[in-house]
C-alpha cells in the first residue's frame, strides 16, 4: 500500500526511515524540525534539540512532541504555532503539538551543527558534557569573535534567560553565552 506525503512524494506505508518511524513521519519531522527557533532564529528546532518526535495518529492527523528548553519558556507558544503553520502548509489538516517535560531538555541536546551555527552567529555555544568524569569547577568561555578564553561575566542574563552576557578581555567585544544546563 502506498501513501502520498504532504510534499506529494509517494511512499510505502510501514516503511521505516528509522526504527519505529515511517518515511512519512520522517518527512513531517524534517519539516517540523526545519522551523527556526523564535529566540535564536539561527537554529532550527531540530538543531536546538527540542523536537522529540512526530507521529501520525490517523490520516491527516499528526502529533508533534516538543520539549521546551525550560518549563516556563515563553517561546513554546511561537514554536507551536510555527510548527502547526508549516505542517498545515504541507497538507496536514490536524496538527497537535504536545509539550513533553520528561526527559528534560539539556544543552547536550543541541546538535554539533547547532553549536557551530551559534558560534558563527557570535554566541558562545554551551560546552558539551562528558558522559562521565568530574564536573569542572571553573567555567572558561571561548570568545566567538577572537577565540580567547580570557572572558568575564557581565550579567547572568542576556536577551533571553538561556543566555548570559559576557565580554572578551582580549578583543573587548561583548557576546552572549548560551548557558549549560
Amino acid at each position: 500500500m502506498t501513501q502520498t506525503t504532504a510534499c506529494g512524494t509517494p511512499v510505502a506505508t510501514g516503511e521505516s526511515a528509522t526504527v519505529g518511524e515511517t518515511r512519512l513521519e520522517a518527512e513531517l519531522r524534517r519539516l517540523a524540525g526545519s522551523v527556526p527557533d523564535p529566540e535564536l532564529p539561527v537554529l532550527t528546532l531540530e538543531e536546538l534539540g527540542v523536537l522529540r518526535g512526530v507521529q501520525i495518529l490517523a490520516p491527516g492527523t499528526v502529533e508533534v512532541k516538543l520539549t521546551p528548553t525550560y518549563t516556563g519558556c515563553p517561546a513554546i507558544e511561537a514554536m507551536t504555532s510555527d510548527i502547526e503553520r508549516v505542517l498545515h502548509d504541507h497538507g496536514i489538516p490536524e496538527v497537535s503539538v504536545v509539550k513533553v517535560l520528561s526527559p528534560a531538555w539539556s544543552t547536550d541536546d543541541i546538535s554539533a551543527e547547532g553549536r557551530r551555527k551559534l558560534a558563527e552567529f557570535g554566541i558562545a555555544p554551551p560546552r558539551a558534557h562528558a558522559a562521565e568524569g568530574p564536573v569542572p569547577l571553573t567555567l572558561s568561555v571561548r570568545c566567538p569573535n577572537c577565540g580567547s578564553t580570557d572572558t568575564e561575566l557581565l550579567s547572568r542574563f542576556s536577551s533571553t534567560a538561556c543566555k548570559a552576557l559576557r565580554r572578551c578581555l582580549s578583543c573587548r567585544e561583548p557576546f552572549d553565552h548560551f548557558k549549560e544546563l
